[in-house]
């Protein structure tokens, strides 16, 4: 059965705001999207009516950092380490749910224990639950003993790395992850600042990965993993925060300006916890850590939107809070929806796939209260989230 959308407003692309808007939907893609008059007219007699007056229509939103295997709280590691197989399940569904529910409908998971993931995206096709879309990167190398070696992605030689993109790959992997630097969740692991992997081992990754025509996405705070990983060609750096120490960093143009010249993306991977840190950290520290991302954005680095869910406080159910930091650093709320929508989906390589509503793309359609080019808080106000077509339970 057909169905039809209108609103006050439609967000085809956040830059081209449709007044008194429609979108129409057959089976799981985009059929048309335009004025409501133009739109109506192509309708079946019988399609099921969603009117949304006062209210406007985009783009499902991504989130393309989480960890569906952690549950955000303090003891986060605790937990994931003593939770079965089952848990972890159970968990990962629910947290699933309050991501949709909240109006991201592209997810990307970036670490996981026995291929939790890919394990729980046929789980959920086979029951025919309505979930986000879900890219997986299964188990992330990582040296021994090294940054989250407890999901069991440890490798000390080529030969290593290239037996476990083989598995991750045959396990229904989307992207491989490779820590590149150390992070602060690992007791006895290296500093966030210091790399894991020389450029020698970052190449072998990446080339291996390309023969299974997987990009890999290089977890990298330190300025010299994230030198090393961007000379390798990963196709996008997670955190990219330019350390050099606990509280000194190091922006290198030349370096951004490879970023950009080669389409490599970076991703904040910030929640709504910037607000704590920021306060906690003071406003000239707060802007040297977090400014780094009006800095890659005057470089002409994309950008893509990542919360690193799971970690302590890193909700799953709160995009805004986390979409917010862009806002507060400068970015007009256009150019932060369409961080959220389109750029995420072009830097994932789902362009011709979703990010926009145009006919052809998957149906990942949000409609909230408000107008969010007026207030991101409108994105609190969801009314409807449609996943490939599907309407969502709220």
């Amino acid at each position: 059965m057909d169905i039809v959308i209108t609103a006050s407003r439609v967000l085809p692309r956040p830059s081209t705001p449709i007044a008194d808007g429609a979108i129409l939907v057959r089976g799981k893609e985009i059929v048309a999207v335009g004025p409501r008059a133009d739109v109506l007219a192509q309708a079946a007699p019988d399609a099921a009516r969603h009117d949304f007056p006062g209210g406007t229509a985009l783009p499902g939103l991504f989130n393309c950092h989480v960890h569906l295997a952690f549950d955000a709280s303090r003891e986060m590691l605790t937990t994931f380490q003593a939770s079965d197989d089952a848990a972890l399940h159970a968990g990962a569904y629910e947290r699933l749910r309050q991501l949709v529910r909240t109006g991201v409908t592209t997810v990307r998971d970036l670490g996981d224990r026995d291929h939790l993931g890919a394990r729980v995206r046929s789980s959920l096709a086979a029951s025919d639950t309505v979930a986000p879309r879900l890219l997986v990167s299964g188990p992330p190398l990582t040296p021994p003993g090294g940054h989250c070696h407890f999901f069991g992605g440890e490798v000390a030689t080529d030969d290593d790395i290239r037996a476990r993109i083989d598995a991750n790959a045959a396990a229904g992997a989307d992207v491989v992850k490779v820590m590149a630097s150390g992070g602060q969740i690992t007791e006895g692991g290296a500093a966030m600042w210091e790399s894991q992997f020389d450029a020698r081992g970052l190449r072998v990754i990446v080339e291996h990965a390309a023969r299974h025509g997987l990009p890999v996405a290089a977890h990298a705070h330190g300025a010299d993993a994230i030198t090393d990983a961007v000379a390798a060609g990963v196709s996008t750096v997670e955190h990219c925060s330019w350390m050099t120490g606990q509280r000194s960093f190091d922006r290198r143009a030349d370096v951004a300006a490879r970023m950009a010249a080669q389409g490599i993306a970076a991703c904040s991977t910030s929640s709504r916890n910037w607000r704590t840190i920021a306060d906690r950290l003071g406003e000239d520290l707060a802007k040297g850590v977090y400014g780094r991302l009006s800095w890659l954005e005057e470089q002409g680095v994309p950008l893509i939107a990542g919360t690193d869910a799971g970690l302590p406080g890193s909700v799953f159910d709160d995009p805004v809070g986390a979409l917010a930091l862009y806002e507060w650093l400068g970015f007009p709320r256009r150019r932060v929806l369409e961080i959220a929508t389109e750029d995420s989906a072009a830097a994932l390589g789902l362009a011709d796939v979703t990010g926009r509503l145009a006919p052809g793309l998957a149906a990942d359609v949000l409609v909230v209260d408000g107008d969010p080019l007026a207030s991101l808080d409108a994105l609190r106000s969801v009314r409807l989230v449609l996943a490939s077509g599907r309407p969502v339970p709220l």
